[in-house]
């Protein structure tokens, strides 16, 4: 029986769908892969900086890590862990905070989920009820789907390379009150760039003043700052990463920590990542997680327990990573900064953290093969079909201008590759006429 010939046309199903579904956007940068695919397919040559991911063959996993994991999977540890995770790893993310970031939480802090992502997800639908405000900086990773999944209200503050790409407290303080939540990214996804020590401190006591004041005033519900540090441990040259928590003690109470091995140990597909949390928070976080299963399966979270209890290991591993992504971040950084100085209508921002360059390429206004270049759009597909250059424009994470900003992501690519980008991009916009 052919049963694709009962499906429906896709509009007449479209109609069974709910509300919620009809209004989901889907992802920017999976459409652009295929673009990618396609160019590929047809023997052009294609630097792909779009993904933020991992090219196993150039960032490998730790090979201890990949041993523990397949011992625990040798060892039967097949079946379904608990739903707040297992005790080693969640023991081993308390080691780890207290060793490396000087912050000291209860085991009962700890929430072990299938990465980063259904724990942002996760804690929206924890602490955030319909039509409640969500602060967060754009461009953003996933906060604005985020905020629409949750029927929260988002509250998208656009932020500039003048600012590092991070809000100023007075962008935030109109919005606070009656907001119940602040979403910091840090190092930031898409941008590469990490928050001051100055800005986090002074955003963190807003958050304490707020709630304070919110106390005094009999009010419940208080505002949570959201700190997303999945990047933490790939921060380069001076920058330095710092914690709300280690920087205003008394934020504790309002502050979730949200983590994960995806890029710190290269591991994307292995999908373990944890938050960190006042414990009350944690408990409801891991019935909501446990009742759509969202944890990490059992053998990678014993994996990466045992791997965590080995620092030397875990440093060793940090460093060579470390050293292979602020060398191609900077090698882009250096090609664009090279074209700038030729003349060329480009700019970046020198490499602070996570896996990002941000770069500008201002081709306004001029005019390719007879069709005007006037959004970000167009600037990316001129890039892609005629520099072999892929990219993904900060529209793609919720920003609204064209402002000719793009990310850059190095994770899947070889020096090689970015070497090869150049040439070809310094010839495309030495033919692209000028500006009228």
């Amino acid at each position: 029986m052919d049963v694709a010939s009962y499906f429906q046309a896709p509009e007449k199903a479209d109609k069974g769908l709910s509300d919620l579904a009809r209004g989901v956007v889907g992802s920017e940068i999976l459409r652009i892969a295929g673009e990618i695919r396609a160019l590929q397919a047809r023997g052009n040559p294609v630097c792909n900086l779009t993904i933020g991911d991992f090219d196993p063959k150039n960032f490998p996993i730790p090979e201890g890590l990949l041993a523990a994991t397949r011992d625990a999977l040798s060892a039967g540890q097949t079946n379904y862990p608990p739903a707040e995770g297992i005790l080693p790893l969640r023991e081993e993310v308390v080691k780890l905070y207290a060793r490396d970031l000087g912050l000291t939480y209860p085991v009962e802090s700890v929430v072990i989920a299938a990465g980063a992502r259904p724990l942002l997800y996760g804690t929206y639908r924890t602490l955030v009820d319909p039509g409640d405000a969500a602060i967060y900086p754009v461009p953003t990773w996933n906060n604005n789907h985020y905020a629409y999944l949750s029927g929260s209200r988002g509250i998208p503050i656009p932020v500039s390379a003048a600012t590092n790409f991070f809000p100023t407290p007075d962008q935030i303080r109109p919005h606070v009150p009656g907001a119940r939540l602040l979403i910091l990214n840090s190092p930031l996804n898409p941008t590469g760039t990490a928050i001051g020590k100055q800005a986090l401190t002074d955003l963190t006591a807003m958050v304490v003043e707020e709630n304070l004041r919110r106390d005094s005033e009999g009010r419940r519900r208080p505002l949570y700052l959201v700190y997303d540090q999945v990047y933490w441990t790939l921060t380069f040259g001076r920058t330095e990463h710092h914690t709300p928590v280690g920087l205003v003690p008394e934020s504790a109470p309002y502050v979730v920590f949200l983590d994960a091995i995806s890029k710190a140990f290269c591991a994307t597909g292995m999908r373990v990542g944890w938050g960190v949390m006042p414990p009350p928070i944690r408990q409801r976080m891991s019935d909501i997680l446990g009742h759509v299963g969202a944890w990490a399966p059992k053998a990678e979270q014993t994996g990466v327990a045992r791997f965590l209890s080995q620092p030397a290991a875990v440093y060793a591993f940090r460093a060579t990573v470390r050293r292979k992504l602020e060398e191609r971040l900077q090698a882009l950084y250096d090609g664009v900064m090279s074209m700038k100085k030729d003349g060329f209508p480009v700019d970046a921002v020198e490499p602070q953290g996570a896996i990002y360059l941000s770069a500008r390429f201002d081709l306004f206004g001029r005019t390719v093969r007879g069709v005007p270049v006037k959004t970000n759009d167009d600037v990316r597909r001129l890039l892609l079909e005629e520099a072999g250059l892929g990219v993904v424009p900060f529209q793609a994470f919720g920003f609204a201008g064209d402002t000719g900003w793009f990310r850059l992501s190095v994770g899947a690519v070889s020096m090689e590759d970015i070497a090869a980008a150049f040439p070809r991009l310094r010839a495309m916009l030495a033919g692209v006429p000028a500006a009228v």
